[in-house]
């Protein structure tokens, strides 16, 4: 295992979740402890905490068809936490079978021409990501199949490759919810019981380890092709 030292790389993880309390939020501490433990150094974004505004400006686009133009300050701020890591790990619920506001926001204004793409080069060419979004649909539920296509060509082909990435994962963790839930035909929603006690920790611990899993398998292929 890698040590920590000066010249340690780095990892961004970006959460996308309101609330500290959550399990999107318990899912980038833990994913940022294991990147840790892997010798990352490790820069935590939270967008929410940080106060990042998702909304596309002026002032990240004073003209369009300039790739060369200015940006704004928060957004310049943002560009170099990217360029300075290797890997990048965003965590975030799966809204829709997308992205949340915030950080679809972030990828639209930060992620902006000129930079992330529009170059014979982009400037994030080489750098890995995965994405681990949280789903309350359950594993067995007929949606999970088309919601990994889905994400895989929203996230890894229209976003990823486009940007030069040279890996792009996407890790779909069903079975956020505390009771399980999946619409029916008729588009009602079916609310299951909640568990209690060693059920619901086991529940979680199955959770923790399904994360833990796509991490390492993700760390373990940077590896592979390094």
């Amino acid at each position: 295992m890698t040590q920590h030292s000066s010249d340690a790389r780095t990892a961004l993880v970006v959460l996308a979740h309101h609330r500290t309390d959550s399990l999107t939020a318990h899912t980038a501490r833990r994913t940022a402890d294991r990147l840790e433990a892997a010798g990352y150094r490790v820069d935590l974004l939270d967008l929410h905490a940080e106060g990042f505004d998702p909304r596309m400006n002026v002032a990240d686009q004073p003209d369009w068809g300039d790739r060369e133009k200015p940006y704004s300050d928060e957004t310049h701020a943002h560009m170099r936490r990217i360029l300075a890591a290797e890997v990048v790990v965003a965590v975030f619920p799966v809204y829709w079978q997308s992205v949340p506001a915030v950080l679809k926001g972030w990828i639209d204004r930060v992620w902006n021409y000129g930079f992330a793409y529009g170059r014979s080069k982009p400037r994030l060419a080489g750098k890995r990501i995965l994405w681990l979004g949280l789903a309350g649909a359950t594993a067995d539920d007929a949606v999970v199949e088309g919601m990994q296509s889905v994400l895989e060509t929203n996230l890894s082909e229209g976003i990823a490759y486009y940007c030069g990435f040279s890996r792009s994962t996407v890790g779909l963790l069903t079975d956020a919810e505390e009771r399980p839930q999946r619409v029916d035909a008729e588009g009602s929603l079916l609310v299951g019981d909640a568990v209690a006690g060693a059920e619901r920790e086991a529940q979680y611990a199955d959770f923790d380890r399904r994360a833990r899993e796509f991490v390492e398998k993700f760390l373990a292929e940077e590896v592979v092709v390094a």
